[in-house]
């Protein structure tokens, strides 16, 4: 979930004034208010699928966002990427409109068609002028239900997929998060990042139009709906998808992450800074431990002010954006650092990351330097709440996991009770260096000698 970028040069901002040396410390801000979720509107149609509405904020805009439990997860090993071929083609026309009339519509509504697709999930959405947000739903509605799948537009697609890919796959950030995912989740499609070229240039029309059977239906879609809502609204969205047929439940394959300690080196001669990709499978959101995890995560590596940044960036000038983070994925996540760092001090870099990793470990984090992460987050926290799609965005988090609106309502108090002696206990417990997946990309000649065993 990206920010916008005002919202991460405010995010930037405000971590520098948190964080920031040599300034005079601030008057301690007033106790954290907790967020209060607007009144959501479920509702469930005969189909299965799912309906939330959600009144926000006072511009006359609507987002409306399908959310289709779709994504790179229901790929088997032959299918690497095809959910992102299909979903393209989606956009391409439907049995009445084409692709420019798709364009045009959404156009003069105020907005354009979006599609994301993810591990778990593909989310199709559209930002509107409230007063055409019953049109926005029947243009959804169609692009999802009545796709054509024009033959003329496959193979250009294919052709810019293969140039996006060749273009990642030569970027060295693109290539370690290949390697460590692959190597984190063998066999599964949590590992599988890109086809190879004639994979992709395998996939004809056949291919697209079972995948799309076997993988998109209404009993598998939540459509939310938030923003400045008027009461044809829902009417409106359960006409558009009542014909849709329910389609079947996707087939999960529970994702066994390797818990082996290893270090992968991908070599580029010449280079002149090695790419650190380091991490551990940890614990999913449904856990209770998953919330003093990223508390743990900010301060370790996850924030502008976090302990690895201090030393490897502020301290020892051997990288500019060093950043830890912790990815969730159905029934699992993983913890991962990431860096770039000059050839000559990789091993000296991986060795005061570890540092850093072993201190949280052993000891209590300072309560002062806790309360700056914690304000921090709780910041963060109401940033991410501070628009219609991040309202969306945070209520599909929640209904992925089953974690209720509770989750979202208590998230700010459940950040501030955490103790120094909670992000020790969970640093000992998750963060173990035994068990980490190590990835450099680098010049081999000069960094092979540097690195731990």
């Amino acid at each position: 979930m990206k920010p916008a970028k005002h919202t991460a040069a405010l995010i930037l901002a405000t971590a520098f004034l948190v964080f920031g040396a040599d300034r005079e410390t601030p008057p301690p801000g007033g106790p954290a208010k907790p967020f209060t979720l607007p009144a959501r509107q479920d509702s469930t149609l005969p189909n299965g699928m799912k309906i939330t509405l959600v009144p926000y904020g006072s511009t006359p805009k609507v987002t409306l966002s399908a959310v289709v439990h779709t994504g790179r997860f229901t790929e088997s090993a032959g299918q690497t990427s095809l959910t992102d071929l299909v979903t393209r083609l989606m956009k391409e026309g439907t049995a009445t409109r084409t692709s420019e009339q798709i364009a045009s519509e959404a156009a003069a509504m105020g907005g354009s068609l979006e599609v994301a697709v993810g591990p778990d999930e593909t989310a199709f959405s559209i930002d509107v002028l409230a007063e055409f947000a019953p049109r926005a739903a029947a243009l959804l509605a169609d692009v999802l239900q009545h796709p054509k799948f024009p033959a003329a537009d496959l193979e250009r697609l294919k052709g810019d997929m293969a140039r996006q890919i060749a273009i990642a796959r030569s970027t060295p950030n693109s290539i370690a998060a290949e390697r460590f995912r692959a190597l984190l989740f063998p066999e599964h499609a949590y590992g599988r990042t890109y086809p190879s070229n004639e994979q992709l240039q395998g996939y004809n029309l056949d291919a697209v139009r079972a995948y799309y059977a076997a993988n998109f239906g209404a009993a598998r879609t939540h459509v939310y709906a938030a923003g400045k809502l008027d009461a044809g609204l829902a009417p409106a969205i359960a006409k558009a998808f009542a014909p849709w047929s329910a389609g079947s439940e996707p087939k999960i394959e529970a994702a066994h992450p390797s818990y082996q300690r290893r270090i992968d080196v991908i070599d580029r001669p010449g280079a002149a800074q090695s790419t650190l990709y380091m991490g551990l499978p940890v614990v999913d959101p449904t856990n209770a431990d998953y919330i003093t995890l990223q508390v743990l995560d900010s301060l370790l590596g996850g924030s502008f002010g976090s302990r690895i940044t201090s030393n490897i960036r502020e301290q020892k000038g051997y990288t500019y954006s060093p950043f830890s983070t912790i990815v969730p994925r159905a029934g699992t996540a993983y913890w991962a650092e990431m860096a770039d760092v000059t050839t000559a001090v990789t091993g000296a870099s991986m060795t005061e990351i570890f540092k850093e990793i072993d201190r949280i470990r052993a000891e209590a984090p300072p309560a002062d330097e806790l309360r700056s992460i914690q304000s921090y987050l709780a910041g963060i926290f109401v940033l991410r709440n501070s628009s219609r799609q991040g309202v969306i965005r945070q209520l599909s988090f929640v209904d992925r996991y089953g974690l209720g609106d509770q989750y979202l309502a208590t998230y700010v108090q459940k950040i501030l009770a955490v103790t120094p002696a909670d992000i020790q206990k969970m640093g000992e417990k998750y963060i173990q260096p035994t068990k980490m997946t190590m990835v450099v990309v680098g010049d081999k000649s000069k960094i092979a000698s540097q690195l731990p065993q």
